[in-house]
């Protein structure tokens, strides 16, 4: 008996031992902790004088304030991953010539990878705006999700994300309002995520904004539509682009003809937008 429970744990031992040597992502799981062990060093690292611009002196001392703490994101924006699983993306996410990330990768099964500490800057977004906001990678969490950009998403990556996005709307403060699309911030590059994507019901579990479906307002007269783009928080440098974008999010559709219909939309984002000041 004593001789076979000794088997028994030398080969659990041995299990043990071949599965952490051979755990694909071991090797930039350490670069990761590497990567912020020294980004901790600039933080805790004393500030450095400057020169004051009138005297051309610094002062002699440093003092440090009492009064800070770490940076929130305050958007978040979703994500398809535009590749054929999710092993493909953890893998372009772990390949530093890549050189694009994201906080959070979520599977078809419902799994959720969180790949980055929601306080650190991830590579998602890219060249990027949002109203005013031209840095989007530095105030915001990017979420990927597995998806090719033309299949239907699965009913438990979409059940994961909602979780997700609650424990980050709470944590966070993240207004209403500032969850969107890659597409919505890059409309020129990027169509992300596909028409499929349910924003309506993301909304309605207050993830982004939506419309009333039978309510008919018109633009008022010298209301142009890039105007009315710019102003819901579109980059409108291509018209056209803005437009697809807009009309991916929020009438799943991926012309660029703008209907009576959809300019009541856009309507209804602009009146929200600008009551919501």
């Amino acid at each position: 008996m004593k001789t076979n429970l000794i088997k028994i744990s030398f080969l659990v031992l041995l299990f043990f031992v071949f599965s952490c040597n051979t755990f694909q992502y071991r090797e930039t799981n350490q670069f990761y902790k590497k990567q912020a062990k020294a980004l901790i060093k600039e933080v805790i690292a004393e500030p450095y004088a400057i020169i004051d611009s009138v005297n051309l002196i610094a002062a002699p001392r440093w003092v440090g304030t009492t009064n800070f703490d770490l940076r929130k994101p305050n958007f978040v924006i979703i994500h398809h991953t535009a590749q054929n699983s999710c092993d493909q993306t953890l893998r372009t996410f772990t390949l530093e010539r890549t050189k694009v990330s994201a906080h959070y990768v979520i599977c078809k099964d419902g799994t959720v990878h969180h790949m980055l500490n929601d306080y650190l800057r991830a590579w998602h977004g890219g060249v990027a705006k949002w109203g005013n906001n031209t840095d989007i990678n530095s105030s915001s969490i990017g979420i990927e999700i597995d998806n090719n950009g033309f299949e239907p998403f699965e009913p438990k990556q979409i059940e994961s994300l909602l979780n997700l996005l609650a424990g980050l709307k709470n944590k966070y403060k993240i207004p209403e309002a500032n969850f969107i699309g890659h597409a919505d911030i890059a409309p020129t590059r990027k169509n992300d995520p596909n028409i499929n994507f349910p924003w309506a019901l993301l909304a309605q579990k207050g993830y982004g904004v939506w419309y009333e479906p039978n309510v008919a307002i018109s633009l008022p007269n010298n209301l142009s539509i890039p105007y009315a783009l710019a102003l819901v928080g579109y980059d409108i440098k291509d018209t056209t682009a803005a437009i697809l974008a807009f009309k991916r999010h929020f009438r799943q559709d991926s012309t660029s003809n703008i209907t009576e219909a959809d300019k009541s939309v856009l309507s209804q984002l602009v009146l929200r937008k600008l009551y919501s000041k």
